[in-house]
């Protein structure tokens, strides 16, 4: 089932191909719980969420690709941004293949990144963009309130 998922997830453009999302698939209850206990800052959303959470996706980067020129220049003024950028859409191509196949998801963002990658042993060269928990949901939830098109789009 992950590898189907991630096999979608892979298709999600990037800055020119650079292919830089990794998915670190966390099921060891212990290193889930150390996640929870340790590195979300206090934030009681996501505790409450891990403290539910049997698999754990933790999205990472390979560092200096997204937005760089070869020679360590950036291409644009959005510079290094470009990174988080593409691991957004590698987050959200993951959630839609989740779903597609009966998954729910919550795409976290409050986290102690460094105690993140060491509770996983995180391998040199990369860095930590999003944790997403991911399981069948017992229920599905009404969706929150969203604006209205019109508020949205301006035509020129």
């Amino acid at each position: 089932l992950m590898d189907s998922i991630i096999d979608v997830a892979r298709t999600a453009p990037s800055w020119k191909n650079t292919q830089t999302a990794r998915y670190v698939v966390v099921q060891d209850k212990a290193i889930i719980e150390k996640i929870k206990d340790e590195t979300l800052l206090g934030f009681e959303g996501n505790i409450k969420t891990l403290a539910q959470c049997n698999t754990l996706v933790v999205l990472t980067q390979i560092n200096g690709r997204c937005g760089y020129e070869r020679d360590g220049s950036f291409t644009t003024s959005k510079g290094a941004a470009w990174e988080m950028f593409d691991a957004g859409i590698a987050a959200q191509t993951f959630c839609l293949a989740a779903n597609e196949k009966g998954l729910g998801t919550c795409i976290m963002g409050i986290f102690d990144d460094a105690a993140v990658a060491e509770a996983i042993s995180l391998p040199e060269g990369q860095k930590v963009g999003a944790l997403i928990a991911l399981g069948y949901p017992a229920e599905e939830p009404a969706a929150p309130a969203r604006k209205e098109a019109e508020q949205l789009v301006q035509f020129l």
